[in-house]
């Protein structure tokens, strides 16, 4: 084993970071045997230097982040402050003095992830991110190393594990959206702000890096078709449950029929009870990948916290000191693929419509006309009345994105409807 030790530094120290820094601390034997010499944390950059760290000498801690990465004598460099700016310019600034870099951080992957793969091919370093999707989950890796020799078509994933709590919830026990979301937040799930996950941003994020591995194609978090959460109603579950589903906010990725174009959204879906992913409860992340060899894969496992995404992180930096003792880089970009993002209007699937009608002969007749216009497919209408009014659900058959838009905006047009009470896209069959 080598003596001299692999220099480390850490860009934040919030709960990842802490937890990082305790792992490199309690396990130094293990993770030396495993890298074949130890490693050593050479620097803490945190915005509040009077916070206490256990475990972290004070003479490590600093608030100059840019001095530190600058050192010129870092093995690696440990970026989890997560946003935009700071962390692109100390991660480029990071590559340019000779460290590798591994990153939790999947809203500057998404946004910036081809620039920061230039930068590091540019210096010969590595640029490691698997903690930036799904937490513990191992999946960044499969997907750019272990299925490197397949065909992936498809990625579909539960990759928030805020909003599929809070589904998860109203599911189980009939809560409100806000109700299952204040229990969230009151259980630490759900931050004081919880626009990112409610939202789809943080879904989407993690959708564009899964999609530019899979698909070896640069996909960015602008190409992402992205809706929150929000407006699932409990009366969207117990139609789910009485279709046989339950419904998840859910990250697709996908490769049309003909193979010329990939397709990456977020958005809630309802999908059969029989599915795999209907059984992820709690807090949990679930991602399964479609590919034309391995067939259908599933990964499972804690999505957040911090130390299931250490976790993550401390496998990176083992993979990044061997690559380094060794003299070589793992992989990089792989985008040569260059796929067109197909817009949402080419997608399609299958679609759950609410209405509210006037309770009188000939809606049903009208409703169905609307749909036969503009060229989609009913399977199945299911109609309740009373005192002059209806609810009407309709369930169609696989039909694209633009059609079903079509369909609704026509049907806001006749005097019977009252009102659109939801669409709901139905996956996983």
């Amino acid at each position: 084993m080598r003596t001299r030790p692999l220099k480390v530094a850490l860009l934040g120290c919030g709960v990842v970071g802490s937890e990082v820094a305790r792992i490199m601390t309690t396990q130094a034997d293990d993770l030396a045997a495993r890298i074949g010499a130890p490693v050593e944390l050479a620097g803490v950059a945190v915005r509040r230097p009077d916070r206490v760290r256990e475990g972290i000498p004070a003479e490590l801690v600093t608030t100059d982040a840019t001095a530190l990465v600058k050192r010129g004598d870092l093995d690696v460099v440990v970026e989890v402050i997560g946003g935009i700016e700071p962390a692109r310019t100390l991660i480029t600034t990071a590559f340019a003095h000779g460290a590798s870099v591994v990153s939790a951080n999947k809203a500057l992957l998404a946004q910036d992830g081809a620039a920061l793969h230039a930068a590091a091919e540019e210096h010969g370093k590595d640029l490691y991110y698997e903690a930036a999707v799904a937490g513990a989950i191992p999946l960044i890796r499969p997907l750019r190393e272990s299925l490197a020799g397949d065909k992936v078509n498809r990625v579909l994933g539960i990759v928030n594990g805020t909003t599929n709590f809070i589904l998860d919830a109203m599911d189980t026990t009939g809560a409100g959206y806000q109700e299952a979301l204040d229990e969230a937040t009151a259980l630490g799930y759900a931050e004081a702000d919880p626009t990112a996950d409610v939202e789809g941003f943080d879904a989407a994020a993690k959708a564009a890096i899964l999609a530019g591995i899979a698909f070896h194609t640069r996909v960015r978090l602008d190409d992402v078709h992205r809706e929150g959460m929000t407006e699932v109603t409990a009366a969207d579950i117990a139609s789910a449950k009485e279709m046989g589903c339950t419904i998840k906010l859910l990250a697709i990725c996908e490769r049309a029929d003909d193979g010329a174009s990939v397709t990456a959204r977020v958005h809630p879906a309802m999908i059969p009870l029989t599915h795999p992913l209907a059984s992820v409860r709690g807090a949990y992340n679930a991602v399964f990948v479609e590919s034309e060899a391995a067939g259908q894969l599933m990964f499972y496992g804690p999505g957040a916290g911090g130390a299931p995404t250490a976790s993550a992180v401390l496998g990176d930096l083992v993979a990044v000191c061997r690559n380094r003792l060794g003299g070589a880089t793992g992989p990089g970009e792989s985008a040569y693929a260059a796929l067109p993002v197909s817009p949402m209007g080419d997608v399609v699937t299958r679609y759950h419509i609410s209405l509210d009608v006037a309770d009188k002969p000939g809606v049903l007749a009208q409703v169905a006309t609307v749909f036969a216009e503009h060229g989609v497919s009913i399977d199945t209408v299911r109609q309740q009345g009373k005192d002059g009014e209806a609810s009407l659900v309709v369930v169609t058959h696989r039909a694209s994105d633009a059609a079903l838009g079509g369909t609704v905006e026509a049907l806001r047009k006749l005097d019977t409807v009252r009102g659109v009470a939801s669409i709901m896209r139905v996956e996983g069959e």
